[in-house]
């Protein structure tokens, strides 16, 4: 039974042999109810049971309104009920890779604890949105099955590596990569670092509702994802999903240009300092004709770079009104290798900050600067304060979004022959993680 349920809605459910996930019947004066008996959150009344109804959505029923009850069938009858068998694709399709890795995307409903867990295979993920079979022969591949909070860069190298093993080893017209959204735009980036001059554009797509729910984005997200990897006239790393709250259009952002930037809405993603390169409309690509950014052509050609580890001794830094020193000199202490600063303004910290940062320098410890606002550059030539951050060393990274500086600092300590080496790498547009300056005419 459990599901949390107490006192009265208890009673209820256990006279007649309820338990949670079980499909039930309620009759209410002159309406009936059907649905799945969904757990009973801790701070809700103990006068409610919970229904999920066939649209999706839940709702609360009062157990003194309650006429009778009941049992449809059980939970294992239940959910196998609503299981879709997979779906084979058409065989003359272009090929596209389905990697999944976890994530919202990839969740369904536990009937246990009325929250999502991540339970979808990257086949069930296929056989949900039946659409697919119109553009792409999908090849699905389970590689993890973590929501994307869970990830390290261990994650990162394993997610590159079976990206440059599928690509090496068979003609896919694209990758797409299933991923949880709190973190994808780190993947990304790291992606888009590990995998250089890729011959074929490698998609991230995730959804902010899982794929069981009413208002759920996965289908439409995966979809346009699917279009773009089988369609797209550019190669490289992309972060797919929705470009606003209706479900009309997905846009394609560039991996390293790309920022989680609201908790919850279904277009939360946004390209930072830069457009979009394409959207979905329609199930039909358009492609901005006109993007500042160096982006690559498809080829044939499999002889992309791989360059897959990284060091996880990075630690990022914002800076704010009373921020401590020691925090930095803390990071030095137990070894951290890098230090992003996430700056206010142009690139700057307090002055009390200064004897730490020069103390990190001189140990070898490569420290970077970056600005804790959404949009613009770093200039640290403007004011005292950023050229006396200069002087100590500190290493200005223009419009480099401060997660993606993490992400390559981590990168380029760990493919690089020393600290030195690695601050030219910072400081060069590598994934067009730094926007050209374009001249005002």
């Amino acid at each position: 039974m459990n599901g949390r349920y107490r006192e009265t809605g208890l009673k209820l459910l256990s006279k007649h042999g309820i338990s949670v996930g079980d499909s039930i019947k309620i009759t209410i004066e002159d309406d009936e109810i059907t649905g799945l008996l969904m757990p009973r959150y801790e701070s809700a009344s103990e006068e409610y049971i919970v229904i999920k109804l066939k649209s999706g959505y839940n709702t609360g029923i009062h157990v003194g309104k309650i006429k009778s009850i009941t049992k449809l069938s059980d939970k294992h009858q239940a959910v196998a009920s609503v299981r879709t068998p997979a779906v084979t694709g058409n065989q003359s399709l272009p090929k596209v890779a389905l990697i999944s890795t976890g994530g919202t995307i990839a969740s369904k409903i536990d009937y246990r604890t009325g929250g999502v867990h991540a339970a979808l295979s990257a086949n069930e993920l296929y056989a949900s949105v039946p659409e697919l079979t119109n553009h792409a022969l999908i090849d699905p591949e389970i590689l993890l099955s973590e929501y994307s909070e869970n990830l390290r860069p261990k994650h990162w190298t394993m997610i590159a590596e079976k990206v440059a093993e599928k690509i090496k080893t068979d003609r896919y017209m694209g990758i797409v990569v299933s991923h949880g959204t709190d973190t994808m735009h780190y993947t990304a980036a790291a992606l888009s670092f590990a995998l250089q001059k890729l011959p074929v554009p490698v998609v991230l797509v995730g959804a902010q509702r899982s794929s069981d729910r009413p208002s759920s984005d996965a289908a439409l997200n995966l979809l346009g994802a699917t279009i773009f990897a089988t369609e797209s006239k550019y190669a490289g790393v992309f972060v797919a999903m929705h470009a606003g709250t209706s479900d009309d259009t997905i846009a394609f952002h560039v991996g390293t240009r790309v920022r989680k930037n609201h908790t919850s809405r279904r277009d939360a993603f946004e390209s930072i300092d830069i457009t979009p390169v394409a959207f979905v409309r329609n199930n039909k690509i358009e492609m901005q004709q006109k993007h500042p950014n160096r982006l690559l052509q498809r080829s044939s050609d499999n002889s992309f770079e791989v360059n897959t580890k990284f060091e996880d001794r990075v630690i990022l830094l914002k800076y704010y009104p009373g921020f401590d020193p020691t925090l930095i000199e803390h990071a030095v202490n137990v070894g951290y290798r890098a230090i992003v600063l996430e700056g206010t303004g142009l690139g700057h910290v307090g002055k009390a900050c200064f004897l730490a940062l020069k103390k990190a320098v001189d140990a070898g410890i490569m420290v970077c600067m970056t600005s804790q606002c959404i949009w613009g550059r770093v200039r640290m030539t403007v004011y005292d304060t950023g050229r006396d951050l200069l002087d100590i060393g500190v290493i200005p990274l223009s419009d480099m979004i401060s997660e993606t500086a993490t992400v390559k600092a981590m990168w380029a300590l760990a493919n690089s022959e020393d600290v030195e080496a690695a601050k030219k790498i910072m400081q060069e547009n590598l994934a067009n993680e730094i926007s050209p300056i374009i001249p005002i005419s």
